[in-house]
């Protein structure tokens, strides 16, 4: 059903919708009417009940599958929604719950800031008090946030206590219309060019006591608790553009001739083949590996970090290797191996770097 729908509803409008840098806005209705959004949110507010992850795996891989480019379903069913329902109190849940399945409400999460990446303890975005007590006065700014123009719920990281380091940190959650709250560019980049990824602003927007997520101080926690989840997300999505990678040229191998016959033909061409599938076999296994233990909530940080970084690495090798294969036709923009490649290089950048991930793996081992 994924594929079905993706390739009808979201593949044919790849071209235009990088064109435009951005999705339409009712391909997020049409996934909410269909059912894929929101697995886990209990029935009660109109979603599945379904916790398993091996469902949001299979959107991620269709998603690649399919060749469909920039729906951002795989932050809102994959990073948000572990916030909103384990941390929403019930007010909470039956206000925002029902939009996030229907899709009429879009969610995005606000952590790095333009002077601040993987450093999350040193983000300046802060949060003080309001005069009546009843909220706080959100001051900051956010960048590279994924679905930052079409959100309507943004949970952002600040700092409720400046001076208590990580223990001074929050969540609070800004709603579209908020006084004070704006976005800022559509930012160009590289690759990924139709999913819109925005720069955003808080000037004195008064976010109420009931739009705090979880409790106050403990913002730090919870995003660590959650970064797990968020990296195998990243490492699925990577295993699925090796996969497509390899059925783009495969097939690319079998009908482009050269010397009288197929390129694949040539021993050089099933070698580099081989790797590449031998090497996302491999991936396969990997992702697969640390799905169960997710599922049995047994992925530790560690695990987490290493899968993300050794996946996206592997994609890079592999998407590089298309290319190559694909000859001058890999580099033109109208072959869609060479959006898999362009969109890979900031994989190994976002949800954390690779060489931070590598710090935690080896931090895991006591040193």
């Amino acid at each position: 059903m994924c594929h079905d729908f993706l390739s009808t509803e979201a593949a044919p409008h790849t071209a235009d919708w990088e064109a435009a840098g951005i999705v339409d806005r009712q391909i997020w209705t049409q996934a909410g009417e269909n059912g894929l959004l929101g697995f886990e949110v209990p029935e009660e507010f109109g979603g599945a009940g379904i916790r398993d992850f091996r469902y949001n795996a299979i959107l991620a891989e269709e998603i690649a599958a399919t060749g469909s480019v920039g729906v951002g379903f795989t932050l809102h069913n994959d990073i948000t929604a572990p916030y909103l329902l384990a941390l929403a109190n019930d007010e909470q849940k039956a206000r925002w719950l029902p939009g996030f399945v229907t899709g009429e409400i879009i969610t995005a999460i606000a952590m790095t800031e333009p002077s601040t990446g993987s450093d999350l303890q040193s983000i300046r975005t802060s949060a003080i008090p309001a005069d009546d007590g009843e909220g706080w006065v959100l001051d900051g700014s956010k960048t590279f946030i994924t679905n930052g123009i079409h959100a309507d719920l943004v949970i952002v990281a600040a700092k409720t206590d400046p001076d208590a380091r990580h223990r001074g940190m929050s969540l609070l959650v800004v709603e579209r219309g908020m006084a004070g709250f704006e976005r800022g560019r559509n930012l160009a980049k590289a690759g990924m060019h139709a999913q819109d990824t925005a720069e955003l602003f808080f000037a004195d927007v008064k976010v109420p006591r009931a739009n705090l997520l979880g409790e106050e101080g403990m913002g730090f926690l919870y995003l660590m608790q959650n970064l797990p989840q968020e990296r195998l997300s990243i490492a699925v999505a990577a295993v699925a553009g090796m996969e497509r990678a390899i059925e783009l040229t495969t097939a690319y191998a079998r009908a482009r001739s050269a010397f009288g016959k197929s390129i694949g033909s040539f021993q050089a061409s099933r070698f580099t083949l081989a790797e590449m599938v031998t090497k996302t076999r491999a991936a396969r296994s990997y992702v697969d590996q640390c799905i169960v233990a997710l599922n049995a909530g047994e992925l530790t940080a560690d695990e987490a970090a290493g899968v993300k970084y050794w996946t996206t690495d592997v994609l890079a090798e592999v998407t590089d290797a298309a290319v190559q294969l694909h000859g001058g036709y890999g580099y033109m923009d109208e072959y869609e191996v060479s959006r898999l490649w362009r969109d890979a290089r900031v994989t190994r950048i976002y949800g954390g770097t690779n060489e931070i991930m590598k710090e935690i793996v080896g931090r895991a081992l006591g040193f």
